[in-house]
């Protein structure tokens, strides 16, 4: 861990600052440690981990998960995310935070808890990778779409 959880300004995301080691061949890239304070609850059994990758101007949006809480690093390239919060009970509804994800300036470990519609674009030049550990594995009837132009969001992708 490189240092204490920050607030997004979405209730219940959280980004943790992760810890880079230079090595000599290549750096060692912290995600997820079991004294972490974003460490999934995986008494019910591990969720999933996976990986995604984003080409540079391909935009992935818009999902949420009804049950699943998400857990995203880029250790590849850098990732724009966009997280909104329509959640009924939030104290943050109707709230939008971008976060910037991803080396060389902004690695970490960001909790998109469930229920916040959540999408993301690629940085720069090159494809980025993100990686997920989720709490529980991918079910396709407990996420849901919506297209990236959606007027439910208010966020426009074409925007710098």
């Amino acid at each position: 861990m490189s240092g204490h959880t920050r607030d997004t300004g979405i209730d219940g995301a959280l980004l943790l600052p992760l810890r880079i080691i230079p090595a000599a061949g290549g750096d060692v890239l912290h995600m997820l440690r079991g004294n972490s304070p974003l460490m999934p609850d995986f008494s019910a059994g591990f969720g999933e981990i996976y990986f995604s990758e984003t080409r540079r101007g391909a935009v992935k949006a818009w999902k949420r998960h009804r049950l699943q809480t998400q857990h995203f690093a880029v250790p590849c390239g850098r990732l724009k995310l966009v997280l909104y919060d329509d959640r009924p009970a939030s104290p943050t509804r109707g709230k939008l935070r971008e976060i910037v994800l991803g080396r060389p300036d902004n690695y970490g470990l960001l909790r998109v808890p469930a229920g916040i519609w959540y999408g993301f674009t690629a940085l720069g030049e090159n494809t980025a990778l993100l990686c997920n550990c989720a709490d529980i594995p991918h079910d396709p009837a407990e996420g849901e779409k919506l297209p990236a132009d959606t007027p439910v969001i208010p966020y426009d992708w074409t925007k710098e």
